[in-house]
């Protein structure tokens, strides 16, 4: 089973996409992508060329995922969590589970939250 890739909006600390490196979780950035400032259906597009889940604190990413799916398009997922609920370390820690647990077929067209 291939593991789950994650990839992090612009708004999400950079910190997450690296820690989850370390932990041998296929994550990247925006930032590190040079998707900063793009529209987030751009993000979208991006991360389903890479077949990777989103991970985002941005309530606009909930209605695109569901918009693509009721038009009859695919992404590969989104795990949301509310901006400052979870520290740093413990998305990481929850992110490097989903990303052992699941493949990219489990997490599509799927809305999970953190």
């Amino acid at each position: 089973m291939a593991r789950l890739k994650i990839y992090t909006d612009e708004n999400v600390d950079i910190r997450i996409a690296e820690g989850l490196k370390r932990r041998g979780v296929k994550a990247f950035s925006a930032h590190e992508k040079g998707m900063t400032g793009s529209a987030d259906i751009e993000h979208f597009k991006y991360a389903s060329s890479m077949k990777a889940v989103i991970f985002t604190h941005d309530h606009h990413f909930l209605k695109i995922a569901k918009e693509l799916v009721k038009d009859g398009k695919n992404h590969w997922g989104v795990i949301f969590v509310e901006m400052s609920r979870l520290s740093v370390g413990e998305c990481i820690k929850r992110l490097t589970l989903y990303a052992e647990i699941l493949s990219p077929e489990e997490m599509k067209n799927l809305i999970e939250f953190l």
